[in-house]
């Protein structure tokens, strides 16, 4: 396990659940969140090993002529069967991981009380392992079929055929230590209010004049 000096929260969930929208809501409370997402587009950039090995795996015309990744057509491939998908995470979680890993420690070293790790492939790529505490989020999924469609631009087939690639919601439910439902009737900042619990309790040991 790795070893910090603060707080690291992971944050999960099946995609179009309404993980973004409760990362922003930590961000505003002065949580640094480290978004895999954003760190697998920069790994898979032009010439990088990643790119490659999912050249190699998925065939050369997922580039585009400029060397650049070919998304729909990489996503298309890798999320048509659990065999492939699989394929994709384990050529791209070992550099994901490695540079959360030092992000986080960066964080640290630079006086953060808490880190967010915001992973999709949280317990796949054992991450879930350095985390005090795990927040999974969720919705019904004709509502993430239909979040994804808008962020994604696609159709309602293609973004089925990403929503079946990922666990169930019982997986989520069974593996986190707090829920959050990220839709109707529900309020969101209410939902958040175990979260703040967690945090509080955490700077209370380390600081017990913290006022979070």
């Amino acid at each position: 396990m790795m070893e910090h000096r603060g707080l690291v929260i992971g944050l999960t969930g099946q995609t179009g659940a309404g993980k973004s929208t409760v990362a922003a809501l930590l961000r505003e409370r002065g949580l640094t969140v480290i978004d895999a997402d954003q760190i697998a587009r920069a790994v898979m950039q032009s010439g990088s090993e990643v790119l490659a090995g999912l050249a190699s795996a998925f065939g050369a015309d997922i580039l585009f002529s400029d060397g650049s990744l070919n998304r729909p057509l990489l996503a298309q491939r890798a999320f048509s069967a659990p065999e492939q998908t699989a394929r994709l995470n384990a050529i791209t979680h070992p550099a994901i991981i490695q540079k959360m890993r030092a992000e986080t420690a960066c964080a640290f070293r630079e006086g953060v009380r808490a880190v967010v790790l915001d992973a999709p492939q949280l317990f796949e790529s054992g991450e879930n392992q350095i985390c005090d505490f795990i927040i999974a989020v969720t919705a019904p999924e004709p509502l993430r079929i239909e979040r994804i469609m808008k962020r994604d631009q696609i159709s309602e087939e293609s973004a089925r055929l990403r929503a079946n690639a990922q666990k169930s919601e019982t997986y989520y439910k069974e593996r986190a230590d707090i829920l959050v439902r990220d839709y109707p009737p529900f309020d969101l900042p209410e939902e958040l209010e175990p979260v703040w619990e967690r945090i509080r309790q955490f700077d209370a040991k380390k600081n017990p004049e913290s006022c979070f």
